[in-house]
């Protein structure tokens, strides 16, 4: 059995939804189909939260009523058979009505979750509609009947694993599932989510879950390229990456690949495709234990870093000094993305400054501290690049006129980083990209 995942562009469209239902039925092995909300759905139900946490209920009715007509259309668009239609619609008017009725609810945060949870939920029973239509075998596989947290806001891969193997084992002639991705149960057993492009993350565990012969995640894109296709014109799509490569490239900027969707696969070692749903032929790129070849693979770009250096020549030779910094990051339960030391100074880069009054109150306590922000994190990832011959001549013959905040190398055999001020990524990704692939 195997996985297939697809965002939110791949369904966002009634014909792109059709296409989706060509693909998973053009190989007979068994497998999981894992949907995202139709391309806008997300963005609309957070403004909708949005206005109910600021008491806008008038604006939030507006926004409510703006996306049921769009699903309207979309049905009307979708489907043909009269008897199916009328189905989608008392679909429509169950999740719409809900959308309503928290009008009047006081705002919480287990209430915005619901809210978010509705794209995901009506993208599936849409799309199950569709394959009744087409007389498609398949079967609607609630996520929220097996996919939990534990009271860490960890997926509970074990729970998932027996959850799931029950589910399977009572409908064995069944050939195709439908689930949501995103959306999972917490701890507390309330409606929760995996965080914004989760539904890579629900594939990856999944797969993990059932032991798939491999995780397809379906993009608009023809799989993970060596460089920002947004930035940079010239770049190609890579063919092999081991695991360790696509977790750095995702953690560090690809937009292609959630970052915490390597681990369970990876654990599992279930390997995963990137394929373009808008061109099926293409080789995409395959994410597995093996590399395919050494030397450097991409560049990504990390942006919103936040750079903080602490000054101290009293203390930082200090036994016990950095474990005392690093504390203060764990007490606010922020991560670190890099760090170097100097005989008076340390510095250090995060990516969320929710808590960066605080941290830096509790910091001044060990020296003088000089905050960085706006900050990007430009990584170089590839197999054993740190082993390849002249990749760091022309890294820096090709970033000589870009100013270098900070640089990461030799944690990873497979990654190079720098930290440089925002306005220079551009720049930087356009340089490397001739510098280290030749492409102009």
């Amino acid at each position: 059995m195997k996985v297939m995942k697809f965002g939110g562009t791949s369904v966002g469209k009634p014909q792109r939804m059709r296409e989706v239902a060509a693909l998973i039925t053009s190989t007979e092995e068994p497998k999981i189909v894992v949907l995202s909300a139709l391309s806008g759905t997300t963005n609309a139900l957070v403004e909708i939260s949005t206005l109910l946490s600021t008491n806008d209920r008038h604006g939030a009715q507006d926004k409510i009523n703006a996306l049921e007509q769009h699903y309207q259309q979309f049905v009307t668009e979708l489907l043909q058979d009269a008897t199916v239609l009328e189905k989608a619609k008392k679909i429509l008017a169950e999740h719409f009505e809900f959308l309503s009725i928290i009008l009047k609810i006081s705002f919480s945060e287990a209430l915005n979750k619901d809210i978010l949870a509705q794209g995901e939920l009506l993208s599936t029973k849409l799309f199950c509609l569709h394959l009744e239509e087409q007389q498609i075998n398949h079967r609607l596989l609630p996520a929220l009947d097996f996919m939990s947290l534990d009271n860490q806001d960890e997926p509970q891969v074990g729970t998932i694993k027996v959850k799931l193997a029950q589910i399977l084992q009572r409908h064995k002639e069944v050939g195709v599932f439908v689930t949501q991705g995103y959306i999972t149960r917490n701890a507390k057993g309330e409606v929760d989510n995996l965080k914004r492009g989760g539904s890579d993350y629900s594939a990856s565990l999944i797969a993990a879950a059932i032991n798939a012969s491999v995780c397809e995640i379906w993009t608009d894109i023809d799989g993970m390229h060596n460089n920002d296709p947004r930035v940079v014109k010239t770049t190609r799509p890579i063919e092999q990456l081991s695991f360790e490569e696509a977790a750095e490239l995702a953690y560090f900027g690809a937009k292609i690949l959630h970052p915490a969707s390597i681990w369970p696969a990876q654990f599992y070692n279930v390997p995963v495709k990137l394929l373009n749903t808008m061109d099926p032929s293409a080789k995409g790129t395959l994410i597995s234990e093996e590399a395919g070849s050494n030397g450097v693979k991409a560049v990504a770009a990390k942006d919103n870093i936040t750079a903080i250096k602490i000054k101290s020549s009293r203390m930082l030779l200090a036994y016990g000094f950095l474990r005392k910094v690093f504390e203060v990051f764990e007490k606010y339960r922020t991560s670190i993305d890099m760090i170097t030391t100097s005989e008076v100074a340390v510095s250090v880069t995060i990516d969320s400054d929710i808590y960066i009054q605080q941290i830096t109150k509790e910091l001044e306590a060990f020296g003088t501290v000089e905050i960085d922000t706006n900050q990007t994190i430009v990584s170089i990832v590839g197999n054993e690049i740190t082993e390849t011959k002249d990749v760091m001549f022309r890294l820096f013959e090709a970033i000589n006129a870009i100013p270098v905040r900070m640089v990461s190398y030799g944690g990873s055999r497979h990654n190079i980083s720098l930290l440089i001020p925002r306005s220079y990524k551009e720049q930087t990704l356009q340089v490397l990209n001739e510098g280290l692939f030749g492409l102009e």
